[in-house]
C-alpha cells in the first residue's frame, strides 16, 4: 500500500468519525428536545386541568344556585331555565351526556322560551303582544313545573355549591 492510499484512509476515517460525532450530537439534542416538548406540554395539561376544573366549580356552584333559587320559587321558572341551560351547556362534564335527555325539563322551558325578546328588546312590543307571550310563558311554567322541579333536585344533587354559598339564604 503506498502512502498515498494510507494519508486517504486516515483522512477518510477522520471524516467518517467527524459526521458519525455530528450525527450522534443531533441525535442528542433531539431527545433533549423531545423531552422539553414532553415536559411543557404536561405542564400546559395540567394548567388546563387546574383551569377547567376552577370553570366548573365556577359553573357548578351559578347552577347550584339558580336551581335551588328555583326549587325555593325565588326566581321565574323561565328564566332560571335559560340561565341554567347556559351554563350546563358551558360545564365541561367527564364524560358525554345528553343534556336534554339529562335534564327533559329544563329543555323544554328553555326551548318555549329561548326565542322570547327580553329586557330592551321587549320594548319594541305592544303590550298585548307581551300579555300574549307572557300568558304563553306562564303557561309552560306551570305545565313543565313538576318536571323542572324534578330536574332542579338532580342539578342541586350533580352541581355542588361552592364553600360558603350553600348557606345563601333565599328571602
Amino acid at each position: 500500500m503506498t502512502t498515498a492510499w494510507i494519508i486517504a484512509i486516515i483522512i477518510g476515517a477522520i471524516i467518517i468519525a467527524g459526521l458519525a460525532f455530528y450525527a450522534g450530537r443531533l441525535l442528542w439534542q433531539l431527545k433533549v428536545q423531545k423531552e422539553q416538548i414532553a415536559k411543557y406540554q404536561q405542564q400546559k395539561a395540567a394548567e388546563l386541568a387546574e383551569s377547567r376544573q376552577k370553570r366548573n366549580a365556577k359553573l357548578a356552584d351559578s347552577i347550584n344556585l339558580i336551581a335551588r333559587a328555583m326549587k325555593e320559587q325565588q326566581c321565574e321558572y323561565s328564566e332560571g331555565c335559560l340561565r341554567v341551560w347556559v351554563l350546563v351547556s358551558q360545564y365541561s362534564f367527564d364524560q358525554e351526556i345528553t343534556l336534554e335527555e339529562a335534564y327533559p325539563g329544563v329543555y323544554k322551558m328553555y326551548d318555549e322560551v329561548k326565542e322570547m325578546p327580553t329586557h330592551d328588546a321587549r320594548k319594541k312590543y305592544s303590550k298585548k303582544e307581551i300579555f300574549k307571550l307572557d300568558s304563553q310563558r306562564w303557561r309552560a311554567e306551570e305545565a313543565l313545573e313538576q318536571e323542572i322541579l324534578a330536574d332542579c333536585e338532580k342539578l342541586i344533587k350533580q352541581f355542588k355549591a361552592a364553600p360558603g354559598s350553600d348557606n345563601v339564604v333565599f328571602q
